[in-house]
């Protein structure tokens, strides 16, 4: 197995209220807006599910591996991604990030494991864990007429 993989997602903004997102490893897009708290459409994605889905799926993922490591059986994995966002002096942010995982276990003496289980998926989650990540910041301007334009992989870039 490679030392690094590299995932890609490009987003833009369409129109209106809307955006679209597309990934190098998914054949769909994936349509958001704001949140409609923020002037944004009802029932679509936002950033704020999005990042939520991110750390559900994420701990999911992970659990499902180290179980299938260890050999533990399980009959259900549910996780709860719960962000708060509140409004602080610099803007809005999130105040608060919940997980629960809720696990179901076919006997009583694989509890204490199911509860080890659970902390070491939480302690490896790689999207958890990016969330202290430092971010590059690489900008770029250009002038002209804006059209989404196909690369060589199939995604669109402005």
């Amino acid at each position: 197995m490679e030392n690094e993989h590299k995932y890609r997602v490009v987003a833009w903004w369409t129109s209106g209220r809307t955006g679209i997102a597309k990934s190098d490893s998914a054949p769909n897009a994936i349509h958001f807006t704001a949140p409609p708290q923020f002037g944004g459409l009802e029932g679509r994605w936002t950033p704020e599910d999005l990042l939520m889905t991110a750390l559900a799926s994420c701990f999911t993922t992970t659990f499902h591996t180290i179980a299938g490591y260890s050999k533990f059986e399980y009959t259900d994995l549910a996780v709860e991604a719960e962000g708060t966002v509140c409004k602080t002096d610099n803007g809005y942010c999130f105040s608060e990030i919940a997980i629960r995982p809720i696990l179901t276990i076919l006997c009583e003496e694989h509890r204490v494991q199911a509860i080890d289980l659970l902390h070491k998926a939480k302690v490896l989650c790689l999207v958890s864990r990016a969330l202290a990540t430092a971010q590059k910041f690489e900008t770029k301007v250009e002038i002209g007429k804006h059209s989404h334009q196909s690369t060589d992989d199939g995604l669109h870039v402005r």
